[in-house]
């Protein structure tokens, strides 16, 4: 990616804005502290993060317009300069003295944080006009190493420098930023008719309605509050905490702070790896709960060198929910839903963050002011000496508040309920991973039994197009010459008929899910044994409609039943025979829904969160075997997906002329004149 000059200047200029984010606030909240002294200096460093918070909950709808309206390119460039300017005040004000110290900090901050939230857009809008779509995640990750491991490093450089040179260094930052993206030519404007920015308020309603409806949504929700109700207390309170309580240094801060980031980090990029396989549904709850753990043990270990170390384990355990949740949300969450959510995620974390900082320093001064009226100033425990308490006391209530709302999420989102949780974790370690419903990969391992024929499969949710697309391939395969059978499940062959008359009458409403799955798996060995393998077996094309997807999908996913069984089932039912290509056309479940008819079946009539989970464990099958899936956007012109189909298919198919007939063609005689 780095190879890629425009990407790399852009990148440059990215990380070294973000180095001087991290480093404004890290010194400007070590400033703040010194200023407000040792009374009110745990409230004046919270100022400083309020401050950088406000501008989002203010602009933040307005940011992205702007990013549109105008030239990308000089949005970045002015936000550097206005950043740099306004930084460089800082440092005169405390020699001159020509303003209020800490309100001049506050509003400094404030309005470059204002500019900073105009200038992230304008970046992200910019990546994809400077790289190949197919690089585009890639270079999403680099993104995210500029912005978050920046900050162990503006914490490192902190210790070192202290709060003067700190200052200098941060505006050297934005001049060497400008510089770099004034030489990107590249980037060109995008003008629109207008900026057209939604209500705050608005978009805080639809939000709130979305997670009503939505139960994954909500579990996040709840879970993202235990998070950074954690994270929150720990960035109100670590100046003071630092100082008053570790009586550590400026320079025992700027460790600590770097020491959230590494551990964010090691979460981020390490965790899930250790946790391959393991639920992610689970993982999330689990990550947040366990967080109270070091959270609490920081509170009672008044030790710097063992809180530094706790601070790392907190990150991680951070680090691990933030990318679950942010892949959940990606993976469960429709395309038409999916940006709405993303940006009502942001700004609850915004919102909470700001509550809590701006609760955490007064509770803590409240809780330390009961302790002195009880003659409690200094407390003496097990050889462990605490002072001012009130401290120790936030920290761990919000420890009790972080293991709280995530075991309500854990339950709200356990997608294994039943299943012994240590039994998962052991399996995972031992190499055997249980997956989730929404994460398992295609279990059916057995090799397919070799044919002459080809199998295809078309799955998807209600409304996607399959059987469309099922008669227009099947169509296009016998125009090639080709031998075609077209068939569908349920309900291909006499028993099958049945089968489906039971399956789909919404009369069968309270049909047990167990009972579903076995009546499905006794078509599909039907369906097997008279009609596709003997197809297969003579050399022709099968096209179903459905296959055994399905059922891992709809039963499994849908229904929250062990998809490992259910593969299983359908391993022995169908002797293992696995589709050559299926072909899944992807639909968002509001969307297919809308196309149904009046006279829904049973499974059409099932409430979104059952299709919405069912979508997960389609893509989710496809994820993990991608040679053999192609996955469609089902809301492409009926036309184009038809051709894409027809050239993924078409390297599949054998040679429509039979070897024998072209061997025939060497004894015809030779035409002489």
């Amino acid at each position: 990616m780095l190879s890629i000059r425009p990407f790399r200047r852009l990148w440059v200029a990215f990380s070294l804005a973000s180095l001087g984010d991290w480093l404004s606030l890290v010194a400007l909240s070590s400033l703040a502290y010194s200023i407000g002294g040792k009374n009110h200096g745990a409230f004046a460093s919270s100022g400083v993060w309020l401050s950088s918070l406000l501008p989002a909950l203010l602009f933040g709808p307005l940011a992205g317009a702007v990013a549109d309206k105008f030239d990308r390119r000089w949005n970045m460039i002015i936000g550097d300069l206005v950043r740099a300017a306004l930084y460089i005040t800082i440092p005169i004000d405390i020699s001159v003295g020509f303003a209020n110290k800490l309100t001049w900090i506050y509003v400094v901050q404030f309005l470059a944080s204002c500019a900073s939230l105009f200038w992230s857009p304008a970046k992200d809008a910019s990546v994809p006009n400077l790289v190949p779509s197919d690089k585009l995640e890639a270079a999403n990750q680099l993104s995210l190493v500029a912005t978050y491991g920046t900050a162990p490093v503006a914490g490192l450089l902190f210790s070192v420098l202290g709060v003067d040179l700190s200052l200098y260094f941060r505006t050297a930052m934005y001049l060497v930023s400008a510089l770099t993206v004034y030489s990107l030519t590249q980037l060109r404007r995008r003008p629109t008719d207008q900026i057209s920015s939604p209500s705050v308020l608005k978009s805080i309603w639809d939000g709130w309605r979305f997670i009503r409806e939505t139960e994954v949504v909500r579990g996040i929700v709840i879970g993202m509050t235990g998070a950074f109700v954690a994270g929150g207390v720990v960035v109100g309170l670590g100046q003071s905490y630092v100082t008053n309580v570790l009586q550590g240094g400026k320079s025992a801060w700027g460790i600590v702070f770097a020491a959230i980031f590494v551990g964010l980090a090691i979460g981020m990029f390490l965790g899930l790896r250790l946790l391959h396989g393991f639920s992610r549904r689970r993982l999330f709850g689990l990550t947040i709960g366990l967080a109270a753990a070091p959270l609490a043990l920081i509170a009672l270990i008044p030790n710097l060198v063992i809180v530094t170390i706790l601070v790392v384990l907190l990150g991680a355990c951070a680090g691990v929910a933030y990318v679950t949740g942010y892949t959940i949300v990606g993976l469960e969450v429709d395309d038409y839903t999916r940006g709405r959510t993303f940006a009502f995620l942001q700004s609850a974390i915004r919102v909470i963050l700001f509550a809590v900082i701006a609760v955490a320093a007064p509770l803590a001064g409240g809780f330390a002011a009961l302790a002195h009226t009880m003659g409690i100033s200094t407390l003496r425990i097990a050889g462990a000496t605490y002072r001012d308490i009130g401290y120790n006391v936030v920290v761990l209530l919000g420890a009790i508040v972080a293991v709280w709302l995530g075991r309500v999420a854990y339950r709200q989102m356990d997608d294994r309920k039943g299943h012994p949780l240590l039994e998962d974790l052991a399996a995972v370690f031992r190499g055997a991973p249980r997956r989730s419903a929404a994460t398992v990969p295609n279990p059916v391992v057995n090799p397919r039994p070799a044919h002459a024929g080809v199998l295809l499969a078309l799955e998807g949710g209600e409304g996607a197009g399959k059987s469309t697309q099922a008669r227009l391939l099947a169509i296009w395969l016998r125009g090639q010459g080709y031998d075609v059978v077209s068939t569908h499940e349920p309900g291909a062959t006499k028993v099958g008929m049945r089968l489906r008359a039971l399956l789909l009458d919404t009369a069968h409403a309270g049909l047990a899910p167990r009972a579903e799955t076995l009546m499905y798996a006794a078509d599909r060995a039907e369906h097997v044994a008279t009609l596709i393998r003997p197809a297969l077996e003579r050399g022709a094309v099968v096209v179903t409609d459905r296959y055994v997807d399905s059922s891992l999908a709809y039963q499994g996913a849908g229904r929250q039943l062990p998809v490992a069984e259910i593969a299983k089932l359908n391993e022995w039912a169908t002797g293992g025979l696995v589709p050559d290509l299926t072909i899944l056309l992807d639909l968002p479940p509001a969307v297919g829904l809308s196309r149904r008819h009046s006279s829904a079946d049973r499974l059409e009539a099932e409430p979104l969160d059952f299709h919405q989970r069912v979508r997960a464990g389609f893509l989710a099958l496809a994820a993990a075997a991608p040679e053999r899936y192609v996955v469609l956007d089902a809301t492409t012109p009926e036309g184009d997906i038809s051709r894409e189909i027809q050239a993924r298919v078409r390297d599949l198919l054998p040679d429509p002329v039979p070897v024998a007939a072209e061997d025939n063609t060497g004894s015809f005689p030779a035409v002489r004149e």
